[in-house]
């Protein structure tokens, strides 16, 4: 693919039709998402654009469609590393559509997110995807603008937008199997939050108590220290408490990697060996668990598919394509084992 290097005027749709050897009509299609075309070929346009630098023309794109091309991507907690790998799939989803994605955090805070739920009142923005913390149903009902909506994660909002979730619950399940298949028998749970859960801890919460009930292993109060909050400190904090028992436990499942993160540092602290004298696995597949020492067993969702489903979602709701009922959707996930949870048992 052979780059031109001179003219005097932007890249337009032409010129990136003719260097990746298709028609324009073909790169409008890729640009505006309006018709499905071919991986292959919708790759080949991607690295012409590029290459390019082209960037859509937003002001002749809204004059035509009556849309900016413009979505708005707002989450709880983007130091969280899981949000912030889910933004930059999410990103890299909407510029193979065209679209141009601005971002928020909200704090977890209700009316910063119905603030964004209705579109941050600025006409411009088409189209929201937004991970609730605060906000709940009758508030959400109640926005100012009923601009097309995706939500993401664990929190039941009702019928009010479509949205995209893993099954937490299962996940957790599947992972807790894990240890008991390894033989672990006192397994330790970090994540419940007490007085007020998320909706996360109450999922995950659920698929370790039901894989241990099943295999016939009793539910200690005593495993489940809990946490404020879903990040390193307080992982170590819980797992230090954990270690202070009077039989301790042989295997942890944090509900997320960065609790895992901070349990693993305690478990060092102690003079502990993962996972010879205690195992460890945590949920996100965030990049820094495969880097840790040992390398982290997690719960790994599949990131770029939640949120190509979302983009998609929304797209559709956008352009008019789906006016139906709110969907629900679930994308898949796998149980990575890496070196925190095998030993020689």
């Amino acid at each position: 693919m052979s780059v031109p290097t001179e003219g005097p005027t932007a890249p337009r749709l032409k010129d990136v039709a003719e260097l990746a050897q298709v028609s324009v009509k073909t790169v409008s299609n890729v640009v505006n998402g309006t018709t499905p075309v071919a991986e292959p070929t919708r790759e080949r346009v991607q690295r012409a654009i590029d290459a390019l630098g082209y960037q859509p023309n937003v002001t002749a794109r809204r004059l035509r469609t009556g849309r900016s091309g413009v979505i708005a991507l707002a989450f709880p907690e983007l130091p969280s590393p899981y949000f912030a790998e889910l933004a930059v799939e999410v990103i890299a989803a909407a510029r193979r559509v065209g679209i141009t994605v601005l971002m928020d955090d909200t704090g977890g805070d209700p009316a910063a997110e119905l603030r964004i739920a209705s579109g941050l009142g600025d006409p411009m923005i088409d189209g929201v995807i937004l991970s609730p913390l605060g906000l709940d149903q009758a508030t959400l009902l109640s926005r100012s603008r009923e601009i097309p909506l995706v939500l993401l994660g664990e929190a039941d909002l009702g019928p009010v937008a479509d949205r995209v979730h893993i099954d937490n619950v299962a996940g957790a399940h599947a992972v807790t199997r894990h240890l008991i298949d390894e033989g672990y028998r006192r397994i330790a749970a970090i994540g419940w939050q007490d007085p007020s859960p998320r909706a996360t801890a109450e999922q995950r919460l659920s698929g370790y108590r039901t894989a241990l009930e099943e295999a016939g292993l009793t539910v200690d109060q005593a495993l489940l220290p809990p946490v404020r909050a879903y990040f390193r400190p307080d992982g170590a904090s819980a797992m230090r408490r954990l270690l202070k028992l009077p039989q301790r436990p042989d295997a942890v499942f944090c509900f997320n990697d960065l609790l895992a993160l901070g349990a693993l540092r305690a478990a060092h602290e102690a003079g502990l060996r993962v996972p010879d004298d205690i195992a460890i696995v945590g949920f996100d597949d965030v990049e820094e668990a495969e880097y840790a020492i040992p390398s982290l067993t997690t719960v790994a969702p599949d990131k770029r598919h939640i949120a190509e489903l979302a983009v998609r979602c929304l797209m559709e709701r956008i352009e008019g394509r789906y006016d139906g009922p709110s969907r629900l959707i679930t994308p898949g996930y796998r149980v990575v084992v890496r070196e925190s949870s095998t030993s020689s048992r």
